[in-house]
């Protein structure tokens, strides 16, 4: 029989702090600033704060499951434990124990209460939703960064230990809480390593000033007046002129011997397209939109019938090894991995075969045939549908440097997109060219590839690009998966959007069909945003109107000034053609 740990050890490091130092939130945009013990401090208010370090800390890396918001700092080389039941019967019945009241004391009332209503937060997945995450490649690699902060009393099992608990707490009749996680702990006590937890926040905030830093750079470097005519810059957000009918194309199969060479089996996957009804002289420009990781084709329905009203026929793909179903296969134990390493492959060539069954009038509708302009088409995509839409226009994978960045900072990384850019690395074939010519036009949305292509590949693109950027994204985080890339380009038609307090999913909407896993797991900051869904749909139709239809007036409408027309709070938009930035930011790798 496993025996269910009855306390939880804290090893308390040699250092000090500031006695006078106020309790503060623990924000992205706030800073970390130990100073110098001026006074004494009764012992145990100097363990009450480096519990609530410890307790937070380690929270934070397990995700929601402790979700403390509040860190008091204090420093001794002692060590002190507190029973796990006095946690329980605080968070249950609001019972202070004579072991764990003096841990309190720093805590307000309310965050006192906050901190019983997370030690319950139930997490609502099952068993085998848990299972089967964290026996995937990513799910190893976060429970090997928790590791780092708690493990077992001994040191040894850690890894293994963690996993179990949780997999056990999901089976628990309360569900996946902190207290189940540890009442179901396979050890006697747990250790939370308050040296090593500080180092993560000290990286942590080092990361969040030179963001913070980078952000503010772009903003005023970005500061133009509004434009006078206000309505002109208002117009292109509006719906157009052309009526627009949705065709469902199902069961596309491409099995080809091309393919099959390539990912050694055949592809199958639906798409839609958004169909202009209103008669034109000229046939219909074309524009792709590629959905993230654990997304699907309606994602960014909005935006497509945007367009379509526009006189864009829009097609939109669903990447069946990487949308929505496929977490839910894994979830319930039909997947064994978050997304198929040939995605990385296969994404790029479904956007080429289905502009290939369009070339060829292959799909039996006479209105495609003869109607569409496909030797110029753009490309929209979000997240992992930012490095397809990159990889069609010519950005270059380079492996063996993205070998060289899961090796050193996978477990440490504070960018967990590159957890996803290192299932590039199981690719058998990499050398295929996904470089498609009819790409000329690209919109990148919250894009991931860094580390996959690093400076260099970005260097090959040579088609107008558009990146656009939300500050607080917590998954392809601005400065190393959206500014720096930008810097990389050399494209000479380039603009970098950024909003302010965006997310990465403000510009979307809820798909119809994924599990709202990552919120669930504590990786998701902010949802959609109507507002950051305007100024999408308004620069997007300025960006592929200038560079897909060749309209030159609309390049007023992608300058400074016309973002800062379009600008409102909470989330305030900024655009640059150029950034130049001081060079410790520049190559701050977060």
């Amino acid at each position: 029989m496993i025996a269910a740990i009855d306390r939880i050890v804290i090893y308390l490091p040699v250092t000090s702090i500031n006695d006078d130092c106020p309790s503060t939130r623990l924000s992205p945009y706030q800073q970390f600033q130990p100073t110098v013990m001026r006074r004494p401090h009764p012992p145990f208010r100097r363990y009450s704060r480096l519990f609530s370090v410890a307790l937070a800390v380690a929270v934070l890396q397990a995700g929601p499951m402790l979700a403390a918001e509040r860190i008091f700092l204090s420093f001794l080389f002692l060590e002190r434990s507190i029973p796990v039941r006095d946690l329980e019967s605080f968070a249950k019945e609001g019972r202070k124990t004579r072991a764990l009241a003096p841990f309190l004391d720093y805590f307000n009332p309310e965050q006192q209460t906050q901190l019983r209503g997370s030690l319950q937060e139930r997490l609502p997945l099952n068993a085998v939703a848990v299972a089967q995450f964290l026996y995937t490649p990513v799910g190893e690699a976060l429970l090997k960064r928790v590791q780092q902060v708690v493990r077992t009393k001994s040191g040894e099992g850690s890894f293994f230990a963690l996993r179990s608990a949780l997999i056990l707490a999901a089976k628990d009749p309360e569900g996946l809480t902190a207290l189940s996680v540890l009442r179901n702990f396979p050890n006697a006590g747990v250790q939370v390593d308050v040296s090593t937890a500080l180092e993560l926040l000290n990286q942590v905030q080092t990361a969040v000033r030179t963001t913070n830093a980078t952000v503010e750079a772009v903003i005023q470097q970005s500061k133009a007046t509004p434009q006078a005519n206000s309505l002109a810059g208002w117009s292109l957000s509006q719906s157009g002129l052309y009526s627009w009918e949705r065709i469902t194309l199902k069961d596309l199969k491409d099995d080809t011997e091309k393919r099959l060479t390539y990912t050694g089996r055949a592809r199958d996957f639906a798409a839609d397209l958004y169909f202009p009804t209103t008669p034109s002289a000229t046939p219909y420009p074309v524009t792709v939109i590629s959905h993230g990781f654990n997304s699907d084709r309606t994602t960014y329905a909005y935006l497509a019938q945007h367009l379509a009203s526009h006189g864009y026929v829009v097609v939109m793909p669903e990447h069946s090894g990487s949308n929505g179903k496929q977490i839910v296969d894994l979830l319930q134990g039909r997947a064994q991995d978050i997304t198929d390493p040939t995605e990385f492959i296969d994404r790029p060539l479904d956007v080429s075969y289905l502009l290939d069954q369009l070339a060829q009038n292959s799909i039996p509708d006479p209105r495609f045939k003869g109607s569409l302009d496909l030797e110029k088409v753009g490309i929209l995509g979000h997240s992992y549908g930012g490095y397809t839409a990159l990889a069609l226009a010519g950005a270059t994978p380079h492996y063996d440097q993205l070998q060289q960045a899961c090796q050193t900072g996978l477990e440490t990384s504070l960018n967990i997109s590159l957890a996803l850019q290192c299932q590039a690395l199981q690719t058998a074939d990499k050398t295929v060219d996904l470089q498609d010519a009819r790409i000329q036009s690209v919109v990148a949305i919250s894009p991931i590839g860094s580390s996959l292509f690093g400076e260099s590949g970005y260097q090959t693109v040579q088609v107008p690009v558009m990146i656009v950027a939300g500050s607080a994204d917590t998954i392809a985080p601005v400065l190393p998966e959206q500014i720096q890339p930008f810097q990389w380009l050399t494209t000479p038609e380039k603009r970098l959007v950024l909003i302010n307090n965006g997310s990465h999913y403000s510009t979307g909407n809820t798909s119809t069909s994924s599990p709202d896993v990552l919120s669930a797991l504590g990786t998701g900051t902010g949802g959609p945003s109507p507002l950051a869904r305007y100024y999408t749909k308004a620069l997007t139709t300025a960006f592929l109107g200038r560079y897909i239809q060749g309209q030159e007036q609309l390049a007023n409408f992608l300058t400074p000034s016309y973002a800062a027309n379009l600008s409102r709070e909470p989330l305030t938009l900024h655009l640059t053609p150029n950034l130049v930035l001081p060079a410790a930011q520049a190559q701050q790798d977060s």
